[in-house]
């Protein structure tokens, strides 16, 4: 596809059978078993700044929860430099790994193939996996368990955020107009499902999105307190006057393949449409309502309310989207021509029955499940022990064990499908996506790395005969100018013949 993006995931960390865990230490230590020699934290803070607003503004503050400010406390009594506490690596793959204060996280390298991201974000699942393995076995008692969701059942919500390049010049007003109703309804087919309610009327339902009730507001720099449908950080790791990132938190994290490159593909396609200014004419009289509405409805309707006061299926809205998408970009690419179909697919079993989208939606395949539990068990949706009982199937739904993780043993048997081989996944563990500044962060870090001083997404910073050498690594979002410097290095025989080499 025509665009560059990504995706961010926090896991969830649980330690069978022990009582009282210190998630922030576990977080830290998890990333660190992934290393095979001392830890050196090489990742630059300097040029991040979450504080900085799209709109023009800087805040002087981030809102954190009450638990966030708990940890933070804790955070001053560890006595642990910030950049051991993060213990940010970069890996060969071209990916982010690190300690999200309480939950690890791994972000993938930049892609422009779904396929190719789908590969590196189970690339994250095994790489994590494997880290909470070793783990395991430095504990006394215990077994690291992690998962794939977003929720802890208890009124916290982590996320899995996704990450779009696109062009400056769009006024972010078009931005805004454009996504709430794509976003709202979206979660018919991208979210992940979840047993009960966390925010407000703690109902024993059973919810398409597991983040859909943690929204708060329409636009936000926040990203953990009033969490905003549209998240206006601007952070666009490129040229300033040319790009910036979309960061979008609202989406739920899919263990589905199919889902997680639908739900990408589908917003790469919204996001040409609103830089091509041909939107479909929807306005929601309440786009925070909406989503909770869209989430909760047990009637599988999804209507919404538009701004003139009509209702309008969930479903239709998407299909508003897909029309113009399909006009516009048909045949254009092998991926583009994908999403579209797998698209169209969807909205009509969808539209038809939902269950005929076990094994391909994640909030269709875990309630499939969770009702062949509850009638095997005797469970009573009305009954709150029997409820904690379902949760707690929920939660192994998304157990990144392919040993024990719900999920995986449906994939297994398959009755999930897949768009990776384990070979894809395999290679996706150390090898970065070509044509990426992903290829030219890893491929730099596993041939010169001992010589690495710093990087971060921005640039990477070389030693050279004392002195401190960096490669700008902005402009590489550009296919062409990626090509090029990728071609230096794999050319290169030495450090030095590579920067010789370069601009």
């Amino acid at each position: 596809m025509n665009r560059l993006f990504g995706l961010e995931t926090e896991y969830g960390i649980t330690i069978e059978d022990v009582k009282e865990v210190d998630v922030v230490e576990e977080s830290m230590q998890i990333i660190r078993c992934y290393l095979q020699h001392d830890f050196v934290p090489l990742w630059d803070y300097a040029l991040e700044n979450p504080r900085k607003d799209v709109r023009g503004f800087e805040v002087d503050q981030l809102l954190n929860d009450d638990d966030e400010k708990i940890h933070l406390q804790k955070d001053r009594k560890r006595k642990v430099p910030f950049k051991e506490l993060k213990s940010d690596l970069i890996i060969f793959n071209g990916a982010r790994l690190y300690n999200d204060h309480t939950h690890p996280e791994y972000s993938t390298p930049e892609c422009w193939s779904l396929f190719d991201l789908v590969a590196q974000d189970r690339a994250g699942e095994r790489i994590l996996q494997m880290c909470a393995h070793k783990r395991t076995e430095m504990l006394t008692k215990g077994t690291v368990k992690l998962y794939k969701n977003n929720t802890d059942f208890d009124g916290h919500s982590y996320g899995c955020h996704e990450n779009y390049l696109m062009r400056r010049d769009v006024a972010f007003d078009r931005i805004v107009h454009g996504l709430l109703p794509f976003f709202a309804t979206r979660q018919v087919f991208a979210g992940a499902g979840k047993v009960g309610v966390e925010q407000g009327d703690r109902a024993r339902l059973y919810q398409i999105s597991q983040r859909g009730e943690f929204f708060e507001v329409i636009a936000s720099v926040d990203t953990m307190h009033k969490r905003p449908l549209i998240n206006t950080r601007d952070e666009p790791h490129a040229d300033p006057q040319k790009y910036r990132r979309l960061h979008v938190i609202v989406g739920d994290a899919n263990m589905s393949e199919v889902i997680t490159a639908l739900k990408v593909g589908t917003t790469a396609l919204v996001i040409d449409l609103i830089e091509d200014g041909d939107l479909p004419e929807l306005t929601l009289k309440d786009a925070v309502i909406a989503i909770k509405d869209v989430a909760r409805d047990q009637s599988r309707k999804w209507l919404v309310q538009l701004s003139d006061g009509r209702l309008m299926p969930a479903v239709d809205i998407q299909r508003e989207y897909l029309s113009r998408a399909a006009r516009r970009y048909a045949g254009r690419d092998v991926e583009t021509d994908w999403t579209l179909k797998r698209w169209a697919g969807v909205l009509d079993d969808l539209e038809a029955d939902p269950m005929r989208l076990v094994g391909t939606c994640d909030w269709v395949t875990k309630k499939w499940l969770l009702d062949q539990f509850a009638e095997a068990e005797g469970l009573s949706w009305e009954n709150e022990d029997h409820v904690a009982w379902l949760q707690s199937q929920d939660l192994e739904y998304s157990n990144i064990d392919p040993e024990n993780g719900l999920y995986h043993l449906l994939e297994s048997q398959g009755q999930a499908l897949r768009l990776t081989s384990e070979e894809d996944v395999a290679r996706a563990m150390t090898t970065p996506p070509a044509e990426t500044r992903g290829y030219f962060r890893g491929r730099c870090l596993e041939r010169f790395g001992g010589r690495v001083t710093s990087v971060n997404w921005d640039s990477i910073v070389f030693g050279v005969n004392g002195n401190q050498r960096s490669v700008d690594l902005k402009a590489f979002v550009e296919r062409d100018t990626a090509r090029r410097y990728n071609a230096a290095l794999d050319g290169a025989k030495t450090l030095e013949e590579l920067l010789k080499a370069l601009p």
